[in-house]
């Protein structure tokens, strides 16, 4: 799971989109390729702005990549990409994140005639950071995960106690919970089906 590239842009009443803030983690691509790469980024978040209705969410896919878009009602957009194996509900709940704290830092009079770097956010990179493992940056996530693990580990330990016969026989002769009855049954169903084996 890999994040590329986080971008705040504008969209003004003519649908122009004017790029404020952006990071991006260009250490996968070649030295030569980063510019270029960044550059296509960069214009690929401007177009999908452009064409997402105002107060809407959408995700795109694109060869392996993932460019994920949230357009407010105020305007104010933002741009995630990553590859295909990013959660998307973690890169839009990084989008509303992005899209507040930045909210907090500039004002809305400023969007449509501020440039990059204009209006200081350097929060963006903190961000880039820390979603790039969304099991540790989005609580959902990581309870999921601990969820599936916990349902994994008890898997296991039934498979473990199912592979040890002659334990399980001792538990099922000393346990208090079954009945007289419930153990005859036990003991019946075993031998009949001890005689069908075939070796």
């Amino acid at each position: 799971m890999k994040l590329y590239c986080i971008e705040v842009l504008f969209k003004d009443s003519n649908g122009k989109v004017r790029l404020l803030a952006a990071t991006h983690d260009l250490q996968s691509f070649g030295y030569f390729q980063r510019s270029s790469v960044k550059e296509f980024m960069d214009f690929t978040s401007k177009i999908i702005v452009e064409r997402t209705a105002i107060c809407s969410r959408s995700s795109t896919k694109e060869q392996e990549y993932i460019c994920h878009v949230y357009v407010r009602s105020d305007s104010l957009a933002g741009v995630v990409i990553g590859d295909h194996e990013y959660p998307n509900r973690v890169a839009h709940t990084l989008l509303n994140k992005v899209l507040d704290d930045f909210t907090s830092k500039g004002p809305k009079a400023q969007w449509s005639i501020s440039n990059p770097g204009d209006i200081p956010f350097k929060e963006l990179d903190e961000y880039l950071s820390k979603y790039q493992d969304p099991k540790s940056a989005d609580a959902m996530t990581k309870i999921q995960s601990e969820l599936d693990e916990t349902k994994i580990i008890l898997h296991n330990t039934i498979e473990a106690v199912l592979d040890r016969h002659e334990k399980l026989d001792n538990l099922i002769e000393k346990s208090d919970g079954l009945s007289m009855q419930s153990k005859a049954f036990y003991k019946t169903a075993k031998k009949t089906n001890s005689c069908c084996v075939i070796l």
